[in-house]
């Protein structure tokens, strides 16, 4: 049986203030870090014994998975840093306040924006974009204007075939740190949820998803810590 355990970063800035992150990169609160490190003793408590540690190119998921591995003696494990496991880019809706946003297009359509599988948030303006340097290296193409969780389940789920899945089929257990669009992606993926069902499901930060997989990669056991 290999280990699986999924973890969304600890309560950033934007969390605290209710506004739409995305691929902006925004710190961890005093509440977050104590949430990662929280996060990692009750890891620490299982014992369990990791071969590598994948998370996105945002800060707050970096941080939150240095200060678990700090916290569960494993500082030294490969760190896998990824643009496909970045938060799903919500566009023109980044850096509003979510309620601010409900009063304006109503709630209905907020919550498509925020749940539904296929939905995409309004665009950002080629003009807006951040050609931020840590993309750079991939070309223009990589950073999106707006993404549906479908979008972002589309470029996450390379990145799970080719470099996260060989590792749990060769028995070795992965810790992947990420963000709640991610996950929820992730998650769709190994528990077989329909497009449907996925609006219904939340990842809480920092608390730990632990899936029990068999030799096929098929769900065995699920905790949360």
């Amino acid at each position: 049986m290999t280990e699986l355990v999924l973890v969304r970063h600890g309560e950033s800035t934007a969390n605290r203030d209710n506004t739409y992150t995305g691929w902006s990169d925004v710190p961890l609160t005093t509440v977050g870090i104590a949430q990662a490190h929280h996060a990692g003793k009750r890891l620490r408590e299982t014992g369990l014994q990791f071969s590598a540690v994948h998370t996105s190119v945002l800060k707050r998921a970096i941080v939150t998975a240095n200060i678990m591995l700090d916290e569960i003696g494993q500082a030294w494990l490969p760190e896998y840093k990824t643009w496909r496991l970045n938060e799903r880019h919500y566009g023109a809706l980044r850096g509003q306040n979510k309620d601010a946003t409900r009063q304006e297009y109503g709630k209905a359509q907020v919550q498509k924006w925020r749940r539904s599988f296929y939905t995409v948030p309004p665009l950002l303006t080629p003009a807006e974009l951040d050609h931020d340097r840590r993309y750079m290296k991939y070309g223009p193409a990589i950073e999106p204007r707006g993404e549906s969780l479908k979008m972002a389940y589309d470029r996450i789920m390379p990145y799970w075939i080719d470099v996260i899945a060989p590792q749990l089929l060769d028995g070795k257990n992965q810790l992947v740190v990420a963000h709640g669009s991610t996950l929820r992606a992730m998650i769709k993926y190994l528990e077989h949820i329909s497009d449907t069902g996925i609006d219904g499901v939340e990842v809480a930060n920092g608390v730990p998803i632990c899936y029990h997989l068999d030799d096929q990669l098929r769900i065995t056991g699920k905790e949360e810590f």
